[in-house]
């Protein structure tokens, strides 16, 4: 078990629907991560952009962008998180990808679909949380629009960092940040959300706002919008174990059952 988790995260433009283009951006990002991190996480839907097209931009689980992603979480001796679009049994997915160093995936399908751009009507829903045992620290990775959703991202399991990938457009970043700051609060958990920059196809603007916050739900990573970076940050583990033993506010939530 580790006392420390050095997490990377890359907002970045996305070019759309031009997978070979958006992975050699990546590349050249992540390549350029000049220190030891344990994880580095991309945005929702990194080779893509948030399309609707998604029988023609979706890959298989032994696709080039799987490969990509498991040649550079062994190359960098780090797990790479983020999602694409994937086709799984006749079904399509916006999929996100935990692939350990060691080539492992582990996967989570977005529970959430976002009606409002008609992300339910082409991409399938996702019925099971994923926890990832990493290092020793329990983590439970989501998709943007589950942001939304407390009960869906509840702290049952006692995880210890809460990640969100996203296409969170400008217009509702306020939600964004205040939600993404509440779910550290409640969770009693780390909490980091990475975000996108730049417009898409569809005229949508992104303004990145990614970031971090700890157990008592401060921001512990500058947020900087509107620019490409890299932003890099070391969660410990005693300040998870400090204020959970002092607090004991898990102890005390709700039971229940989601159908």
């Amino acid at each position: 078990m580790q006392d420390q988790l050095k997490v990377a995260f890359i907002q970045q433009e996305l070019s759309w629907e031009n997978p070979k283009q958006n992975r050699k951006r990546f590349k050249e990002a992540i390549e350029g991560i000049n220190q030891k991190v344990d994880l580095i996480l991309l945005p929702e839907m990194f080779t893509t952009g948030f399309t609707m097209n998604a029988k023609e931009q979706a890959e298989t689980m032994d696709g080039k962008s799987v490969d990509w992603m498991k040649k550079l979480a062994s190359e960098k001796d780090a797990a790479i998180v983020g999602s694409l679009i994937i086709e799984d049994n006749s079904k399509i997915f916006n999929r996100l990808l935990f692939v350990h160093p060691n080539g492992t995936i582990e996967h989570y399908d977005k529970r959430h679909t976002f009606s409002l751009a008609g992300e339910d009507k082409v991409y399938a829903s996702g019925m099971e949380k994923l926890i990832v045992d990493y290092h020793g620290w329990k983590i439970c990775p989501l998709i943007c629009y589950d942001l939304r959703f407390p009960v869906w991202s509840r702290n049952k399991e006692d995880y210890d960092l809460l990640l969100y990938v996203a296409n969170w457009p400008k217009p509702r970043i306020v939600a964004w940040d205040t939600l993404l700051k509440a779910r550290a609060i409640e969770n009693m958990c780390y909490t980091v959300g990475v975000n996108r920059v730049g417009v898409d196809e569809k005229d949508n603007e992104y303004c990145g706002h990614s970031t971090a916050y700890d157990i008592l739900g401060n921001n512990i990573s500058p947020i900087r919008p509107n620019k490409e970076y890299v932003g890099i940050i070391t969660l410990e583990r005693n300040h998870l174990n400090f204020y959970r033993n002092k607090l004991k506010f898990l102890n005390d939530r709700d039971t229940f059952l989601i159908q």
